[in-house]
């Protein structure tokens, strides 16, 4: 991965290790070659994942799609611990983080491989109909809204195409359960199989039909 990007990606505001980082760079390249359909990511903030997937798109010549509403998740919110004042919108009052993540994207030069959906992750996946290469899961981290973006977007991961899901903590001392209770789902349905791991990021291809 370019270094500009990746100095980038450590300024950008974000929650992702810079390892875990890089092996979700390495699965958009892989799945981006070897897929006929888009990446998709839910769950964007200020852009610092979309930096990994968005040269992966740009060097396969593929295309990120950028799934988030933009008003920050639970834990975003104010009196939670990961709020940032600064992304307060002052007119409203709510959290957006969209002037944020675009800005990232144009200081990457990526507008042209990385495309902003903004809405409901649930509201988009169940209208959606194109096959995708790979799906990266990072949204809310709230039961509902875990559970919502695995069952809506996992159907839609082509076969041999990878799903990854971010904060996959085993032991509940480190993280909540619900990233973590979708991969145990995902290996248990048989439809996926896991080919990396690095930190909190788990990699799984998908190996059959039926989710």
């Amino acid at each position: 991965m370019d270094r500009t990007l990746i100095a980038l990606a450590r300024a950008t505001r974000g929650f992702m290790p810079e390892d875990d980082g890089l092996a979700l760079h390495r699965a958009g390249l892989e799945a981006a070659a070897a897929g006929t359909g888009p990446l998709l990511e839910i769950g964007a903030y200020c852009g610092k994942s979309a930096l990994y997937l968005g040269s992966a798109a740009q060097a396969a010549g593929s295309l990120l799609l950028s799934v988030d509403h933009h008003r920050g998740s639970e834990e975003n919110q104010p009196g939670w611990e990961h709020h940032d004042p600064e992304l307060v919108d002052p007119a409203t009052g709510r959290m957006d983080t969209l002037p944020c993540f675009r800005r990232t994207m144009e200081q990457a030069g990526l507008e042209p491989w990385v495309t902003a959906i903004v809405g409901e992750s649930s509201a988009v996946s169940a209208r959606w109909r194109t096959p995708l290469s790979l799906v990266f899961i990072d949204g809310g981290h709230g039961r509902e809204q875990a559970w919502g973006d695995y069952l809506g977007w996992a159907p839609h991961v082509d076969v041999d195409g990878l799903l990854a899901i971010h904060d996959v903590f085993p032991d509940p001392e480190d993280g909540g359960r619900p990233p973590y209770e979708l991969w145990c789902r995902a290996l248990a349905s048989g439809a996926f199989a896991e080919v990396a791991a690095c930190g909190s990021l788990r990699v799984l291809r998908r190996v059959a039909a039926d989710v």
